[in-house]
């Protein structure tokens, strides 16, 4: 059986906007975005929004619904009373182009800023992979880049100006995966820090609780880098050691070859 539900939706462009109120036919198992789809078929056809596979695996159709970052193809009407007025707006911490979508082109920006994986001189067939290790990289790979965790995370949602020093969970995760990695020969500990912002990271837990594939980002990604970026720095026997190394490269500079 269907029936009419309250729509709020946010309409406008870079400039200004405000929210408009519709009722909608909704019928049994739609999500969300069917609702949004039969809005632009009846009465809003100049609507603007983003999206692609409607499986939940594209990531294009991030939103705000009832103010919580959802896909709004996995948002399921049956999770809201019948007579609840659903919210729908752009994601809050990127700049809306019109209604619901927004311009994500700081997280490619952030990609690209990030070292791309090295091999060292390993050839193929040379390396060999632990399961464990596969099972890692397997889980910060299902990341369909949605930005959903970059957009709840407040270091940038509140905080405008922490953008050009901050790559966000999803971009740290990526760091993170590649600093894991068996046959990762670079050393992205120092970038992780001073490059890409690990140490305004509070550990939350808001970017692992938005995210659609359920990768716990904050657990098993940042903490642990965090925990090597600390090891790196302040473990007092790696401290020790890079002293010995520095005296012992100096003298090596200081003595006369023959």
């Amino acid at each position: 059986m269907g029936y009419k539900a309250k729509f709020r939706v946010w309409r406008g462009d870079a400039g200004k906007g405000e929210l408009k109120d519709y009722t909608v036919e909704v019928n049994e198992g739609e999500v969300v975005l069917d609702v949004i789809h039969r809005l632009q078929a009846t009465e809003a056809p100049d609507l603007a929004v983003r999206w692609n596979c409607k499986a939940g695996k594209c990531g294009s159709c991030s939103a705000e619904v009832n103010g919580r970052p959802r896909l709004m193809c996995m948002t399921r009407m049956s999770t809201f009373d019948e007579d609840e007025t659903v919210t729908v707006t752009p994601m809050r911490t990127f700049p809306v182009i019109r209604d619901l979508v927004t311009d994500v082109s700081y997280n490619y920006q952030k990609a690209r800023e990030v070292p791309s994986f090295d091999g060292g001189d390993v050839k193929p067939g040379e390396f060999r992979m632990q399961q464990v290790d596969v099972e890692r990289s397997q889980e910060f790979r299902k990341c369909i880049e949605c930005f959903l965790c970059n957009n709840t995370c407040h270091v940038i949602r509140d905080h405008e100006e922490n953008k050009e020093h901050f790559a966000g969970p999803r971009f740290l995760m990526r760091v993170a995966e590649l600093e894991m990695h068996p046959a990762d020969v670079a050393d992205r500990r120092q970038i992780a820090q001073e490059e890409f912002g690990l140490g305004f990271c509070n550990i939350t837990k808001c970017c692992t609780e938005v995210c659609p594939e359920h990768i716990k980002i904050t657990d098993n990604a940042l903490i642990p880098m965090k925990e090597r970026v600390v090891g790196r720095r302040y473990d007092p026997l790696v401290w020790l050691g890079s002293k010995i190394g520095i005296v012992k490269r100096d003298k090596e500079k200081e003595t006369p070859k023959a």
